[in-house]
């Protein structure tokens, strides 16, 4: 970590105290990770973009994230798996039962800060809690930027924003059931459209595609398998 983010890091630590979290970031050793309570999140905010030691002038993105399984086998990217990637082809309950609560860190929202003053970036994480739905504070009145971004995570992970102006879907249709980046969410889909010719109109229907497991594997049928040939001498 280089001078400029140590100190920002200091900064950050005798500004806020025990209240943050200051996590590493892997392979990007001048990133720095803060994980804020959803509860101080808009008052931490508001002291980084206006504090001169701060001065994070630009909200560059917000994101959400779905942690279910994080951290489990079937997620290694180093080889194959040996049962096939079970979220994109178990149907799971697209709307929970109203009283269920989900793990306190499910579901978190992502914010990268840019200050062009003091050429620093900062990431700030924000976990939703057990809340069903998810829910946590709208950053708008502090980054206007914070509006449309806000929207698509409402839209793709159904974290809701509290005190959002206009929370509504961004990129899904109108009347689309459930969260399409939720890892509970079928890769299929739950509808497709399809143009009926007797309504003249496009309509509704289940969808038909039918759910399989992924599991990788290569199946050749050429003379390179051939009996005859099956561990002969293949120098010439």
């Amino acid at each position: 970590m280089n001078n400029r983010y140590q100190a920002l890091a200091a900064n950050i630590s005798a500004r806020f105290g025990d209240a943050l979290e200051q996590v590493g970031t892997a392979g990007v050793p001048s990133q720095q990770t803060v994980i804020v309570p959803k509860e101080k999140l808009q008052e931490v905010c508001q002291v980084l973009r206006d504090d001169s030691d701060f001065a994070f002038e630009i909200l560059l993105d917000v994101c959400g994230v779905d942690y279910l399984g994080y951290g489990d086998s079937e997620w290694e990217t180093r080889g194959a798996t040996d049962s096939g990637f079970s979220r994109g082809v178990e149907r799971e309950v697209i709307i929970p039962d109203a009283d269920a609560q989900y793990d306190a860190q499910r579901f978190a929202v992502v914010y990268h800060l840019l200050s062009v003053s003091n050429n620093l970036r900062l990431r700030l994480r924000v976990y939703s809690g057990p809340n069903n739905p998810p829910v946590v504070p709208s950053v708008v009145d502090i980054w206007s930027s914070a509006n449309w971004y806000e929207r698509e995570a409402f839209d793709l992970y159904g974290i809701l924003f509290e005190g959002h102006p206009d929370l509504r879907r961004i990129l899904t249709d109108y009347g689309f059931i459930g969260h399409p980046f939720r890892k509970d969410f079928p890769t299929s889909g739950n509808v497709e459209m399809h143009y009926d010719e007797e309504q003249g109109r496009v309509v509704y229907r289940p969808v038909d595609i039918q759910p399989r497991t992924l599991v990788p594997r290569t199946i050749r049928d050429d003379n390179r398998y051939a009996p005859e040939i099956k561990g002969g001498d293949d120098s010439g």
